[in-house]
């Protein structure tokens, strides 16, 4: 896997995608839709993934540090303060679920992707189907409603969760 946690192979061109999104047709419409709606998955995923990471190469450095500095005399401001540093990190990671977001649009845009592939090689039900742009349109639109549904639920769950600022 790439830095990106991208495959190192694209199973389809971009170039392929771009010229049918850009064909005033059905297809052209479908894809283009596609190819905003990969390009939103994909970048959110890096994000995530790049401050996920950030977050706990932090946290991971923060703790290493801890025993160093005790071993060595150092101030225990110095000591509390990376223990700080800890939590602290942690609960923005906790806050801001980097690593659940970056999986989940991770996982959105690799079932995208595999949507495109099969339609662009015409196998599965693509190969059968009468009108297979428009059923690409629906599965594509199936997968963007299970992504919206799992986002509502993860909201709907926030809120019901009890807070500890009453």
């Amino acid at each position: 896997m790439a830095d990106d946690d991208r495959p190192t192979h694209e199973p389809t061109s971009r170039a392929w995608l771009t010229s049918v999104a850009d064909a005033n047709t059905v297809e052209g419409h479908v894809f283009r839709r596609l190819s905003e709606f990969l390009d939103y998955y994909e970048a959110r995923s890096r994000t995530n993934q790049r401050w996920y990471r950030l977050l706990k190469i932090a946290q991971l450095v923060a703790a290493a540090l801890i025993p160093v500095v005790v071993s060595v005399n150092v101030s225990g401001w110095v000591t509390g303060g990376l223990g700080s540093l800890v939590v602290v990190v942690e609960g923005i990671q906790q806050l801001y679920q980097f690593q659940e977001l970056w999986l989940a649009y991770r996982s959105t845009a690799e079932a995208l992707r595999h949507e495109q592939h099969l339609y662009q090689i015409r196998t599965g039900d693509y190969a059968t189907s009468e009108d297979a742009p428009q059923l690409l349109a629906a599965r594509v639109e199936a997968l963007l409603g299970q992504e919206h549904a799992r986002w509502a639920t993860a909201q709907a769950a926030a809120r019901q969760q009890p807070s500890t600022d009453r």
